[in-house]
């Protein structure tokens, strides 16, 4: 789990937001965002950019414990299920399918009260696939294919 974190807290849009790994093993990854007024929208429900971002980040992440760290999300598919209110967001992903190269996964995303009442507010799938990176050009993405 301190791998996924590390890579977590690389990228600087996941820092913005306060994401989190709480959750990091085979096949399966769990992300958490404390939510604040800054990722709502005009009606204070959660922003849908966020439960995106929520969504790409945590199915990526789950296919990173069956495929490594070298991937890159291939598309995401969501589905925004009811508008989301709370402290804290809460995005669990699994592989359903994978080769060597790429993964397919499902999240489910709650969002949960001070008073822990959890309410699923959306659910994605999507994909991820194995990218090579050029090294001498700073890890910039290479043929991949």
């Amino acid at each position: 789990m301190d791998d996924a974190a590390a890579v977590l807290a690389a990228q600087p849009f996941s820092v913005l937001v306060g994401a989190r790994v709480v959750g990091y093993e085979p096949g399966r990854a769990v992300l958490e965002i404390p939510l604040r007024p800054e990722l709502l929208q005009q009606f204070g429900f959660v922003h849908g950019g966020v439960l995106a971002y929520a969504a790409d980040n945590s199915l990526t992440f789950a296919a990173g414990t069956v495929l490594g760290s070298s991937i890159v999300t291939t598309g995401f598919t969501i589905d925004y299920l009811r508008p989301g209110r709370g402290t804290l967001l809460r995005a669990e992903a699994a592989v359903v399918d994978s080769s060597r190269r790429q993964a397919l996964c499902r999240c489910e995303i709650v969002a949960v009260t001070e008073d822990g009442t959890e309410t699923k507010v959306a659910a994605a799938q999507g994909g991820a696939r194995v990218i090579e990176l050029d090294r001498r050009s700073g890890g910039t993405p290479g043929s991949g294919s």
